[in-house]
């Protein structure tokens, strides 16, 4: 009876000793699996506006590794053939064709065993302006720019009593970037007026422009402007324009009101309204 309640035993015994091996062996696979895998961790995932346009991409990893980023599922480029565990690029995106303004993309890499992963899926957004859909569509934006740059626009102003007609051309110079999808935060822009059956007919302005994006509309600017017709009439003017809607997907037909000051002299203070389109097209972004 001894000898059969040893033998049991030690078939227990040994039964627990393979289980407990065969548990050990593959929670250390696992830890061994995790150890292996390399993490990325995203800087910076975002396109520049201004033309010509690139994604601006930079991450590090948990150990060194060779990268490549898959845009959209269909794009691939390199953004390190070496090893290391800092990686940054520029790609160019003017020939890569997207169908929303929400781009995904992937980081493959590599480690020194050639074993590959698989990053989790980020996204960047497509600036707002211009949306790149091919190069042929970028040229004839460019080209179709270039004439809106050059269109003055319609001007009403009331002085005294007296209305006039005026033509106006404001252009954007700097534009101050921001989380949303369609338009800068704010930006600084230089205007030049001409007032028809006036007796100062020029008039050069420089202002500054807040924009907050609505639902309903495009977007609500308030701003400010300083401005000198050369004759003495120098002023302050307070506006606000509204978005209406867009052209081109880059152009934005905006209504706006202006009311000027002139500081000691209310005989100097105008009234304006006028239409015009919006781009921050030409103009420079700074963060």
């Amino acid at each position: 009876m001894k000898i059969n309640r040893v033998i049991i035993f030690n078939l227990a015994s040994m039964k627990f000793l393979i289980i407990l091996f065969i548990g050990l062996s593959v929670v250390s696979v696992f830890a061994q699996s995790d150890a292996d895998s390399i993490e990325v961790y995203l800087i910076d995932g975002y396109v520049k506006p201004e033309p010509p346009l690139k994604f601006v991409l930079s991450f590090f990893t948990s150990d060194i590794a060779k990268s490549v980023v898959i845009i959209d599922g269909r794009y691939s480029s390199t953004v390190s053939d070496e090893f290391g565990d800092m990686h940054k690029a520029e790609i160019g995106l003017e020939d890569m064709k997207f169908n929303g303004k929400i781009v995904s993309f992937v980081i493959i890499t590599e480690n020194e065993n050639g074993i590959k992963f698989t990053s989790e899926t980020f996204d960047f957004d497509l600036p707002f302006e211009p949306e790149i859909k091919g190069g042929s569509d970028f040229v004839q934006l460019c080209i179709f720019g270039g004439a809106i740059f050059l269109l003055p626009y319609p001007n009403y102003v009331i002085q005294n009593g007296q209305s006039s007609f005026s033509l106006t051309k404001e252009i954007p110079i700097i534009s101050f970037r921001s989380s949303n999808l369609n338009y800068p935060a704010g930006f600084l822009s230089l205007e030049y007026s001409y007032i028809f059956d006036a007796d100062a007919k020029n008039y050069l302005r420089a202002g500054y422009k807040k924009i907050y994006e609505l639902k309903f509309l495009k977007y609500l600017s308030p701003g400010f402007s300083l401005y000198t017709n050369f004759l003495g009439n120098n002023g302050v003017g307070l506006e606000l324009s509204t978005g209406l809607f867009t052209i081109a997907d880059t152009f934005t037909l905006y209504a706006r009101y202006r009311y000027n000051l002139k500081p000691g002299d209310s005989s100097g203070n105008f009234h304006e309204l006028s239409l015009g389109l919006y781009s921050g097209f030409f103009s420079f972004y700074l963060k």
